[in-house]
């Protein structure tokens, strides 16, 4: 195979299932060493209703499920699984609520110099397993730095309206196409699978379009 195998994400970097569905794939893809695999990151809003700075995590749960009790349970279970994957949730670290638009900006931004895997990743890291407030510019521009990004240049962009545009676009580019819920995975612009899956099943998949590939090549 000359070209890799092209795997779209959409997701949310405040999204558990988003967090292990990454770490999902990413075994998927070492189950075939020998395909490759190029991955490409797309914005979604989970909560799209969050103001800008964020509310607290209290107000959020009690908005969305009820109660920060009634949570409970859906987290000790997600908990549960994001560990099985070696992924720590610390329910109880999470004290605030943000609004994504500045950490979909970052990811748009490091995929520039190659970097939005690591750019996601210290993210989803900060506020699942750190409980740091991704509302906070201060927390952006030191996740920014860490993985390369000029800390100086992420702090313009983020006080500027640099890329708002493009990121709302591309989520209601994925709204449009009928996504409902993430993680969202697109194969190679022909297979769709929701949810984080198993790394088998996501294997399975990049296997299937690899071997198409190989018989159409093969004429």
């Amino acid at each position: 195979m000359t070209d890799p195998v092209r795997v779209d994400v959409v997701s949310d970097v405040v999204c558990p299932w988003c967090f292990i569905g990454k770490k999902r794939l990413e075994q998927a893809i070492a189950l075939n060493p020998d395909v490759p695999v190029e991955v490409h990151y797309h914005p979604y809003f989970l909560n799209d209703w969050i103001p800008p700075e964020g509310i607290s995590r209290e107000q959020y749960l009690t908005t969305k499920f009820g109660s920060p009790e009634r949570y409970k349970e859906i987290a000790t279970r997600v908990s549960a699984a994001a560990a099985q994957d070696g992924l720590l949730y610390a329910i109880d670290k999470v004290s605030r609520q943000p609004n994504t638009t500045d950490c979909h900006r970052l990811i748009h931004w490091a995929d520039q110099i190659g970097k939005a895997p690591q750019m996601k990743q210290r993210l989803m890291e900060l506020y699942f397993s750190e409980g740091a407030d991704l509302s906070d510019k201060e927390v952006l521009v030191k996740a920014a730095a860490d993985i390369g990004l000029d800390a100086d240049e992420v702090t313009k962009k983020l006080a500027s309206d640099d890329d708002l545009a493009i990121v709302s676009q591309r989520v209601e580019q994925a709204k449009s196409a009928g996504i409902q819920g993430v993680p969202f995975f697109i194969f190679d612009n022909a297979y769709a699978v929701s949810g984080a899956q198993a790394p088998e099943q996501l294997a399975g998949v990049i296997r299937k379009v690899a071997d198409e590939r190989k018989q159409k090549a093969a004429g």
